[in-house]
């Protein structure tokens, strides 16, 4: 449930006041809450398991996460309830929820690196900046089986009584490769005249060469092509001994025409839809600039045939950007109705990461309709904004609404969202508690688990705080920074001139030695130097 119309809001908590009906709900949920204790929960790294919402008992734990309510029903309206295609700046009292899917993509931050490089700022509409945080490894704990691990943490900013709140939710790691289901998959690869530039269709050859010598023998690949035509080179194919026929349909691959997107979509679900295999991971994967310019160019019209292949046979996209002129648009729209994610390459090391080292993460499926709700208290918070999440909000009632469309997380995967949070002062005890809801993706059973966060967790200066979250608040800060001049809100709490963030990014690169860091800091001076 994704709304492109829903933008940046800052949300306003109220303990005094409770309108109407929903406003009943929360100070009745309030006083109950006053015999639950999510066990576990402390802030960094606890963490609370339970099945369809059932929570432990013990002491107060503040506001419950996720209201139970029947599915599907709305509740939005006069009472504050954020409703589909709404954009408020200010949420009434008492809307202290914070629904949204999970993702993964990291196009966006890829794709800013790239046009930075090329001595360009990236615009603005294409900067989310989850897919910046969700860029850089994180350090959170993981889970011992399928599912998320839930850590909550925070620290201050320089601005009087604002934080910047973490949820990090994390996934297990990759099984040896002989655990994980088989694979199918269809590569649907862009051969139209724009990808012959240097950095497209020889990368995506050279990544899928090198994918297929990783892929085991029980996996299938089929291979689809798409200019101003589409056409299947290969048919779903067991690799077994047949990687030499699969390499030679790789070397074989030319640019030619036009890009008829909607084409290559069609005849890639098609393929992938005769060749559908039973218990494997099934999943598409478009390799592209997303530069259609022929055929159907509407992006509804494509999208359709990918949530029909979704829904009737749990077909998945993964969308690889190339290029330096990028469809990034398209692309983001395409992998949200397709249930996938999408990341960007714009040279052999992007590709080798995407292809090779992370593998297992981009083609498996550990949590299918991954939902996460944040319950700040409004006894303890005054106001606070998720920091991107734009098309991805969900309904608050929805989070346990099995039916909404959600995200799908591989093994592997962490997904970090951060809320800039201003406590009310002297405020002291429980802050918020956080919530993930997923489907396992092969028996479709529920599962949740929780984390929560004590105001006494943020008294540590940003920073001077853990590493890891001080490069997600640079990331944070970076693409909040890129945004300025849209019409998405205000600059961050906190926020610093870029110069002074590059500063931050080298400190922090050198405290983590990651070379990931290291190019993040690159890029932010590239962008100051830019904006003068």
């Amino acid at each position: 449930m994704r709304d492109d119309h829903i933008r940046r809001a800052w949300r306003t908590t109220s303990p005094g006041r409770a309108a109407g009906p929903r406003g009943a709900r929360v100070l009745l949920g309030l006083a109950l809450a006053g015999g639950l204790l999510l066990t576990g929960c402390s802030a960094g790294d606890g963490g609370h398991s339970s099945a369809d919402g059932a929570h432990g008992s013990g002491g107060y734990a503040g506001p419950p996460p996720a209201p139970d309510r029947t599915p599907g029903t709305a509740q939005g309206g006069p009472d504050g309830e954020q409703t589909d295609g709404a954009r408020r700046e200010i949420a009434p009292s008492p809307d202290y929820l914070s629904t949204f899917a999970l993702d993964v993509d990291t196009a966006s931050y890829g794709y800013a690196r790239r046009s930075l490089a090329d001595g360009r700022l990236p615009d603005p509409a294409t900067v989310r900046p989850e897919e910046f945080v969700n860029s850089f490894r994180q350090d959170y704990r993981r889970p011992d089986g399928n599912g998320f691990s839930v850590t909550v943490d925070g620290a201050r900013t320089r601005d009087e009584d604002w934080s910047l709140v973490r949820v990090g939710l994390a996934t297990r790691t990759a099984a040896p490769d002989g655990e994980r289901p088989p694979a199918a998959l269809t590569f649907v690869i862009d051969v139209s005249g724009s990808m012959g530039e240097p950095g497209r269709l020889d990368l995506a050859k050279d990544s899928l060469g090198a994918m297929t010598d990783r892929l085991r023998d029980d996996d299938s690949v089929a291979l689809v092509t798409f200019s101003d035509e589409a056409e299947t080179v290969l048919p779903m194919t067991r690799l077994g001994h047949h990687r030499d026929r699969v390499h030679a349909a790789i070397d074989r691959l030319g640019p030619t025409e036009s890009t008829n997107l909607g084409a290559g979509v069609r005849a890639g679900y098609d393929t992938a839809v005769e060749g559908l295999r039973r218990g494997a991971t099934n999943r598409v994967v478009l390799i592209s600039d997303a530069l259609a310019n022929t055929g159907e160019t509407d992006a509804d019209t494509i999208l359709e045939r990918i949530s029909g292949a979704r829904r009737e046979h749990g077909i998945t996209l993964f969308g690889v950007g190339v290029g330096s002129e990028y469809g990034d648009a398209l692309m983001e729209r395409l992998a949200d109705r397709g249930d996938g994610h999408t990341t960007y390459v714009s040279n052999d090391e992007d590709a080798r990461k995407v292809f090779c080292e992370q593998l297992p993460e981009n083609i498996d499926l550990t949590a299918r309709d991954a939902k996460a709700q944040v319950a700040f208290d409004p006894a303890t918070v005054r106001q606070f904004r998720l920091i991107g999440y734009d098309d991805r909000q969900v309904a608050d009632q929805d989070f346990r609404d099995d039916r909404v469309d959600g995200g799908e997380i591989g093994p592997g995967h962490t997904v970090t969202a951060l809320y800039a949070v201003r406590t009310r002062p002297g405020a002291s005890g429980h802050l918020a508690t956080a919530s993930v809801r997923w489907l396992d993706p092969r028996t479709r059973a529920p599962h949740e688990e929780s984390g929560a966060l004590e105001t006494g967790s943020l008294h540590e200066d940003l920073w001077t705080s853990a590493p890891r979250l001080q490069v997600d608040a640079v990331a944070a800060y970076f693409a909040d920074a890129l945004r300025t001049g849209d019409d998405r809100g205000s600059a961050l709490p906190g926020a610093l001139p870029l110069s002074a963030l590059a500063g931050r990014a080298r400190t922090v690169a050198s405290a983590t030695e990651d070379g990931a860091v290291r190019d993040l800091a690159d890029s932010v001076e590239r962008a100051s130097r830019l904006t003068g």
